[in-house]
């Protein structure tokens, strides 16, 4: 039986999502508390939408390239770039909106979207970092079986 080897690049993105899970959950339990005390409810509640939003668009980014991997590099630029676009127009929706909701308080929801945000990008470089993964992989050298494998 044959199956295809999974790209290097899957088990570092399943990482970054899990780990982006936990830290926009301690973001969102964290701005929550601290929406909570400052303004009440309504600062709790844009706390969370705030890590929330930051963790799904992490979640596109990476949910579309572990897609995008099992498609030719033409497809999977395609792919990429057309979760960046949804990313954008579900930004400005979301953003748009959020800001015509009397309930919203905005900065508890832009400090947690950047809260998030910015943890989302250590965990990216972490990830990458401790991954270990080589300058080159994921070819077939000439003469190499790649069923061998």
């Amino acid at each position: 039986m044959t199956h295809k080897r999974l790209p290097s690049s899957v088990p570092v993105l399943k990482r970054t999502l899990l780990w982006g899970l936990l830290a926009n959950a301690g973001i969102a339990v964290i701005g929550a508390v601290a929406g909570y005390v400052a303004v009440g409810a309504f600062g709790a509640i844009s706390a969370v939408i705030g890590a929330a939003m930051g963790f799904v668009f992490l979640g596109i980014t990476a949910a579309s390239i572990l897609v995008a991997v099992r498609y030719s590099m033409t497809v999977f630029f395609g792919i990429v770039m057309g979760a960046w676009i949804l990313k954008f127009v579900l930004f400005l929706v979301l953003i748009f909106v959020l800001k015509a909701q009397p309930w919203v308080v905005a900065l508890a929801l832009f400090l947690a979207l950047i809260a998030s945000i910015i943890v989302s990008l250590v965990i990216d470089v972490v990830a990458v970092a401790k991954s270990r993964m080589p300058y080159v992989s994921d070819i077939d050298l000439p003469g190499q079986d790649s069923a061998s494998r």
